[in-house]
């Protein structure tokens, strides 16, 4: 016999289990993170294009680069945006988990761009190496002094609504961005007192590494979303480990553990267990819930139930392990 245990509480929405005091409070906090998210996109933008432009007039590589670092900084503000609006949006028939993958592969678009911008501003910084351009140096630290200017204030703004790891990410971005604005400030100081006009491509090398850095990061994890990899710092042996552990277990198998979104996991497994009434799996379905919404954050379990009388070859779904050590068998299996 097999039982198909359902999560006792699956992913249909967020804030069903919520009352309407604390639906109201989560309301309010979204409001105002929408709030600080359009404010810093329109500043991030306006600063852009002064900085392409400043860039341009004082033949700065540097705040060239600096203004492609910022567009990275604004498109990471865009994902935070998307990802708070479409956390609000519930699922429906057609998108059944949602659309939180939506922001995910937004990410990975802006990503692969971002990593072709850093390639281009490289090229450009070896080319001026070999021939140096001279540049304005006050004009450099004008337009950069600006800039750190407005990256702190958002970075503050930021701060005050970091309570969760999307905010939280987009605020570590835009301060690591305040410090290499910083930088071109001091390299457009020396410039200014040395005359060394090499100190700008040196300068656009440094910032185009940092883009390429965040960008690779950005490419590899949402990546391994798309492709349904284990969530990064989800070990499966621990998550099997724990769920034999509970009381009623006798063997996990069949066992995926997958990101739905940059912040929700989801699982599925099968579960061997004796020969007992629901009511009494039941209450192991709870203590395996339990078990992976507090140590693992997994909040969307398929959890099936097999007992051991279970033929596995002419009922159940074949183990993985099993599978692996014998390539020719025919997996029969029962869809979820």
């Amino acid at each position: 016999m097999h039982v198909l245990a359902s999560p006792a509480s699956p992913a249909s929405g967020k804030g069903a289990d919520r009352g309407p005091h604390e639906r109201v409070s989560v309301r309010g906090v979204e409001d105002r993170t929408q709030s600080v998210l359009r404010f810093s996109l329109v500043a991030t933008l306006a600063y852009v294009a002064v900085t392409f432009i400043a860039g341009l007039r004082a033949h700065s590589l540097a705040l060239l680069s600096e203004a492609g670092h910022n567009a990275s900084d604004f498109l990471a503000l865009v994902l935070s945006f998307a990802a708070v609006y479409f956390q609000t949006r519930p699922a429906d028939h057609s998108k059944t988990f949602g659309y939180q993958r939506a922001g995910v592969l937004a990410a990975f678009i802006n990503a692969a761009t971002l990593i072709l911008i850093s390639i281009w501003i490289a090229v450009e910084a070896i080319h001026r190496l070999s021939a140096p351009v001279a540049v304005q140096p006050r004009l450099m630290m004008i337009v950069a002094a600006a800039g750190v200017v407005m990256n702190g204030v958002i970075a503050a703004l930021l701060w005050g609504v970091a309570r969760d790891v999307n905010m939280r990410s987009a605020f570590l971005h835009m301060a690591g961005d305040t410090l290499s604005t910083a930088a071109v400030i001091v390299g457009g100081a020396g410039i200014l007192f040395t005359g060394q006009n090499w100190i700008d491509p040196v300068l656009s090398l440094i910032i185009a590494a940092l883009i390429l850095w965040s960008s690779i990061g950005i490419v590899r994890e949402t990546l391994n979303i798309l492709l349904e990899g284990t969530p990064s710092g989800v070990a499966l042996p621990d998550i099997r480990a724990g769920m034999e552990a509970v009381e009623g277990v006798i063997n996990v198998h069949d066992l995926h553990c997958w990101s739905l979104g940059s912040q929700s996991r989801a699982l599925a497994c099968h579960v061997t267990i004796d020969d007992i009434p629901p009511s009494e799996s039941a209450c192991i379905l709870q203590k395996i819930n339990h078990l992976l919404k507090e140590h693992y954050n997994i909040c969307h379990t398929t959890i099936q139930f097999e007992h051991t009388g279970c033929e596995v070859l002419e009922g159940c779904v074949v183990p993985m392990e099993q599978m692996a050590s014998d390539p020719g068998h025919h997996h029969h299996g029962h869809s979820h």
